[in-house]
């Protein structure tokens, strides 16, 4: 039915077969069920995303039922529970948990061919690597502090690269003469 190759032309396209003179959330409905159906629903952008690729194109937005629709849709995310709290690394036992919770979340997605749960997982994960990073080269934090949150980056880069392999090499690296003698 549809002839666009990419998903930003069918977005175009089903919008100006929708000949509507102005976009708000019947029309951002509709384009989300026509690229869910070709490109699966892992694949429709968020309602402002869509919009703004349609204001580029001239489009004139109905800004408040847009802005409506997607915090609905942020609401509906199935993956807000799974996801909310799973980053505390104040210390090494926390991130050690919170490292084994995003592995049981992989393991979970893997199983399921849930290609956007391991995509948010990822996205989680380089936060947390991030967010420790920051902390190690923030110069007004206690120089033991920033040494411990660059271990930590390691670990979820570890973790990231090599998830089976993580839980023995962190037990080696904790019973280490190297890590004992900076975190002991």
């Amino acid at each position: 039915m549809w002839n666009s190759r990419t998903k930003n032309d069918l977005i175009i396209e089903v919008w100006e077969k929708l000949d509507c003179e102005s976009v708000g959330a019947r029309e951002i409905e509709a384009i989300e069920i026509a690229v869910g159906d070709k490109f699966g629903f892992g694949a429709v952008d968020s309602p402002m995303i869509i919009a703004r690729l349609l204001a580029d194109e001239g489009a004139e937005l109905r800004h408040a039922e847009i802005l409506e629709l997607d915090v609905q849709r942020r609401m509906e995310s199935p993956y807000d529970a799974m996801f909310r709290n799973v980053l505390k690394f104040s210390d090494f036992k926390q991130t050690l948990i919170s490292i084994r919770r995003l592995e049981n979340l992989r393991k979970k997605f893997a199983s399921e061919n849930d290609r956007e749960g391991l995509r948010l997982l990822r996205e989680v994960a380089i936060k947390g690597k991030q967010r420790a990073q920051m902390i190690s080269k923030n110069e007004k934090v206690d120089e033991k502090k920033r040494a411990e949150k660059a271990e930590i980056a390691e670990w979820f880069t570890l973790w990231m690269q090599s998830p089976e392999v993580f839980e023995n090499w962190v037990l080696l690296r904790q019973s280490s003469k190297d890590f004992k003698e900076k975190f002991e």
